[in-house]
């Protein structure tokens, strides 16, 4: 397979083995399977760690759950963002204006966590 469209026959040939893969890994599946995998009604009853379940199917989550999460969020964005910085803040070039951009944008993180901190988000009642 050389040539121009070398390339595109490997990928092809590719394209072609995981569909007849597919196919194949299905088809077994059909075959090998019980016929009726679900005889007793009881096996088709939900279960909360092999006991009966417990209270209505609806629940209702408190909004301090996704709060922490989105700040556990922000604050992993920001040490994706200062990794790379500080790993080429001494390389010649970024000089002031380099730690004038990483402050500004400290400060407004800075900024996020002081105003949660001061709306009592933070706090675990």
């Amino acid at each position: 397979m050389t040539g121009h469209l070398g390339s595109y026959a490997t990928l092809g040939l590719l394209l072609i083995a995981s569909v007849v893969f597919f196919v194949v890994a299905f088809t077994a599946n059909r075959v090998l399977r019980p016929a009726r995998p679900a005889d007793p009604p009881a096996k088709r009853a939900s279960y909360e760690c092999g006991l009966d379940p417990v209270g209505a199917d609806w629940a209702q989550m408190q909004i301090r759950y996704f709060v922490y999460a989105y700040l556990y969020v922000l604050f992993a964005v920001e040490a994706v963002f200062l990794f790379p910085w500080a790993v080429v803040f001494d390389r010649p070039g970024f000089g002031l204006v380099t730690v004038a951009e990483m402050a500004v944008f400290v400060g407004v993180l800075a900024l996020g966590i002081l105003y949660a901190w001061r709306k009592d988000i933070l706090r675990w009642t």
